[in-house]
């Protein structure tokens, strides 16, 4: 099989809430997500998707995603897309870095390998575990008052476990987590995600003033020696991000010891061939992990729901539906939440069809000549 095709296109998704905002005052009111389609000499097409949180949170930007494809699909054609380890190599010494470029691609491509198999790709990356798996509801920064409304409101919806975007003012986080606290019920989980907003000085006053909430503690500050800091000045569960961008740091935070859990985003690290690799990696240290992207619609849900249905059930702190947030639906066959719950698909590959008559003309477009 050969790859003859690539193309993309751009697809704005609105929000559900309006705007979304997190740590340093940042925020997106609509989503630029890129959906790439693989075609082949065998007359399958794979399908991936990536989209950035802005450009602002992770070193990529939607705009990039576009540029970066116009320059790596031309070497690209004629390669075997269901080689996925050989095809990796072969975008990474055509384009140096720029993960984020190559994620879609290596999805479509593992949504090739399913159809060739007639197999999902939760079952071609390890096997699929039960019969759904918890998800998270990120919290957009608010009032206080506002946030634990919102967690209560989304409590109603099934969801038990909440991702609080704090990172702002130390004294007004303190307030979010304790009042979002006190509308938790018995099993539900609560994470303060500071997004890397604090310094390490106010990271400490936090995690001191809430020593007594059941709370865990993500990426409270930019770099990986601020955040083992923190780590070493609190007991609270503690979970690593933005700084687990490979193989190498994962490895030494976790003999450093420098958390209890780890977030893996599948375009950070450069498609499910990659994050597999960290995934079954923390599956063998014993490390808890949360399974997603950095955002996306219903292609980058069924990624993502492959990948957590994949995942050993006691190692999947939690996972997340992006396409709940959004007001667009973009693919036929997208899962979708269920009481707070998500399955991936039966179907061969990722079990979706992009709806790319609604997309216009494609933004890349590269082909066999």
């Amino acid at each position: 099989m050969r790859i003859t095709r690539i193309a993309a296109w751009q697809v704005d998704l609105p929000l559900h809430e309006g705007s979304y905002k997190w740590s340093g005052g940042k925020s997106v009111t609509v989503f630029d997500s890129t959906v790439v389609a693989v075609e082949t000499d065998e007359g399958i097409t794979g399908y991936g998707e990536v989209c950035p949180l802005g450009p602002a949170y992770l070193p990529a930007y939607a705009a990039g995603v576009r540029a970066g494809l116009k320059e790596l699909a031309p070497k690209l054609l004629g390669e075997d897309p269901t080689q996925l380890g050989k095809l990796n190599r072969v975008m990474d010494a055509a384009l140096k870095g720029h993960p984020y470029v190559k994620s879609a691609v290596d999805v479509a491509c593992w949504d090739v390998l399913g159809k060739k198999s007639g197999l999902p790709v939760c079952v071609l990356l390890g096997g699929r575990y039960g019969e759904d798996f918890h998800l998270y509801r990120a919290i957009s920064q608010e009032a206080p008052d506002a946030m634990a409304a919102n967690v209560a409101g989304y409590r109603e919806q099934g969801y038990r476990r909440f991702q609080l975007k704090v990172g702002g003012d130390p004294d007004t986080d303190i307030q979010r987590i304790k009042a979002v606290a006190a509308v938790l019920k018995p099993g539900d989980r609560l994470v303060a995600d500071a997004n890397t907003g604090w310094l390490q000085h106010e990271a400490v006053r936090v995690v001191r003033a809430v020593r007594d909430v059941d709370v865990y503690i993500e990426q409270p500050c930019l770099t990986y020696e601020e955040c083992r800091a923190i780590r070493r000045a609190t007991d609270h569960p503690f979970v690593l991000d933005e700084v687990i961008d490979g193989l190498d740091v994962l490895v030494r935070a976790h003999a450093d010891g420098a958390m209890d859990a780890v977030n893996l985003k599948i375009s950070k690290l450069g498609g499910l061939t990659r994050t597999k690799q960290l995934r079954d990696l923390c599956v063998s240290l014993g490390i808890g992990m949360t399974l997603e992207d950095s955002w996306g619609g219903d292609v980058v849900t069924a990624a993502i729901a492959h990948l957590a249905h994949s995942t050993p059930t006691e190692f999947l702190f939690s996972s997340t539906d992006f396409n709940s947030y959004v007001t667009r639906s973009i693919a036929d066959g997208a899962p979708h939440r269920k009481n707070g719950r998500l399955a991936a698909p039966l179907t061969p590959g990722l079990g979706i069809v992009p709806r790319l008559a609604e997309f216009g003309q494609p933004a890349v477009d590269v082909s066999r000549k």
